[in-house]
Protein backbone atom coordinates (compact mmCIF):
# COMPACT_ATOMS: atom_id res chain seq x y z
CA UNK A 1 0.00 0.00 0.00
CA UNK A 2 1.24 3.48 -0.88
CA UNK A 3 2.05 5.72 2.12
CA UNK A 4 -0.54 8.26 0.92
CA UNK A 5 -3.24 5.63 0.36
CA UNK A 6 -5.86 4.50 2.86
CA UNK A 7 -8.64 1.95 2.48
CA UNK A 8 -12.30 2.78 1.88
CA UNK A 9 -13.05 2.68 5.60
CA UNK A 10 -11.29 6.06 5.84
CA UNK A 11 -14.30 7.76 4.23
CA UNK A 12 -16.99 5.76 6.03
CA UNK A 13 -18.39 8.69 8.02
CA UNK A 14 -18.43 10.99 5.03
CA UNK A 15 -20.28 8.47 2.86
CA UNK A 16 -22.76 7.64 5.61
CA UNK A 17 -23.62 11.35 5.95
CA UNK A 18 -24.51 11.48 2.26
CA UNK A 19 -26.17 8.11 1.75
CA UNK A 20 -27.65 7.62 5.25
CA UNK A 21 -26.76 3.90 5.19
CA UNK A 22 -23.63 1.91 6.04
CA UNK A 23 -21.47 2.38 2.94
CA UNK A 24 -18.28 0.46 3.74
CA UNK A 25 -20.16 -2.78 3.10
CA UNK A 26 -21.83 -1.50 -0.09
CA UNK A 27 -20.62 -3.46 -3.12
CA UNK A 28 -19.26 -1.38 -6.01
CA UNK A 29 -18.71 -2.96 -9.40
CA UNK A 30 -15.75 -1.42 -11.22
CA UNK A 31 -16.65 0.07 -14.57
CA UNK A 32 -13.25 -0.93 -16.00
CA UNK A 33 -12.45 -4.47 -14.83
CA UNK A 34 -15.87 -5.60 -13.55
CA UNK A 35 -14.60 -6.61 -10.12
CA UNK A 36 -17.19 -6.34 -7.33
CA UNK A 37 -15.74 -5.24 -3.99
CA UNK A 38 -16.96 -3.63 -0.78
CA UNK A 39 -16.32 0.13 -0.70
CA UNK A 40 -14.30 -0.52 2.46
CA UNK A 41 -11.78 -2.36 0.28
CA UNK A 42 -11.29 0.51 -2.19
CA UNK A 43 -7.96 2.34 -2.22
CA UNK A 44 -8.49 5.92 -1.02
CA UNK A 45 -6.16 8.79 -1.85
CA UNK A 46 -6.50 12.21 -0.21
CA UNK A 47 -5.29 15.49 -1.65
CA UNK A 48 -7.33 18.48 -2.80
CA UNK A 49 -10.19 15.97 -2.75
CA UNK A 50 -10.68 12.25 -2.22
CA UNK A 51 -10.21 9.62 -4.92
CA UNK A 52 -11.44 6.03 -4.49
CA UNK A 53 -9.71 3.51 -6.78
CA UNK A 54 -10.46 -0.11 -7.61
CA UNK A 55 -8.13 -2.35 -5.58
CA UNK A 56 -7.95 -4.76 -8.54
CA UNK A 57 -7.08 -2.51 -11.50
CA UNK A 58 -6.56 1.00 -10.05
CA UNK A 59 -9.42 2.55 -12.07
CA UNK A 60 -10.98 5.66 -10.48
CA UNK A 61 -14.30 4.59 -8.95
CA UNK A 62 -15.34 7.86 -7.33
CA UNK A 63 -14.15 11.36 -6.50
CA UNK A 64 -15.32 13.52 -3.61
CA UNK A 65 -14.64 17.20 -3.01
CA UNK A 66 -15.95 19.04 0.05
CA UNK A 67 -16.53 22.77 0.28
CA UNK A 68 -17.86 24.89 3.12
CA UNK A 69 -21.53 24.25 2.33
CA UNK A 70 -21.48 21.76 -0.56
CA UNK A 71 -20.08 18.42 -1.57
CA UNK A 72 -19.39 17.18 -5.09
CA UNK A 73 -19.31 13.45 -5.82
CA UNK A 74 -18.40 11.81 -9.09
CA UNK A 75 -19.31 8.12 -9.29
CA UNK A 76 -18.43 7.68 -12.96
CA UNK A 77 -16.19 4.66 -12.43
CA UNK A 78 -18.80 2.60 -10.59
CA UNK A 79 -20.92 0.43 -12.89
CA UNK A 80 -23.31 -0.58 -10.10
CA UNK A 81 -23.54 0.16 -6.38
CA UNK A 82 -25.35 -2.35 -4.21
CA UNK A 83 -26.21 -1.36 -0.62
CA UNK A 84 -28.30 -2.83 2.15
CA UNK A 85 -31.57 -1.08 2.92
CA UNK A 86 -33.35 -1.02 6.24
CA UNK A 87 -36.85 -1.93 5.08
CA UNK A 88 -39.72 -2.55 7.49
CA UNK A 89 -41.97 -5.58 7.39
CA UNK A 90 -45.61 -5.19 6.44
CA UNK A 91 -48.58 -6.80 8.20
CA UNK A 92 -48.30 -9.93 6.07
CA UNK A 93 -44.60 -10.24 6.81
CA UNK A 94 -43.67 -9.11 3.29
CA UNK A 95 -40.80 -6.69 3.11
CA UNK A 96 -41.83 -3.47 1.39
CA UNK A 97 -41.12 0.21 1.31
CA UNK A 98 -43.88 2.79 1.70
CA UNK A 99 -43.55 5.90 -0.45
Amino acid sequence: MDALMLDGNAVAGLLQEVFAVEMTTAIATCGACGAAEAIGGAHVFRGAGIVLRCPHCGHVLATIVEGETRMWMGLGGIRTLQMAMDVGSGPSGDRHRSY
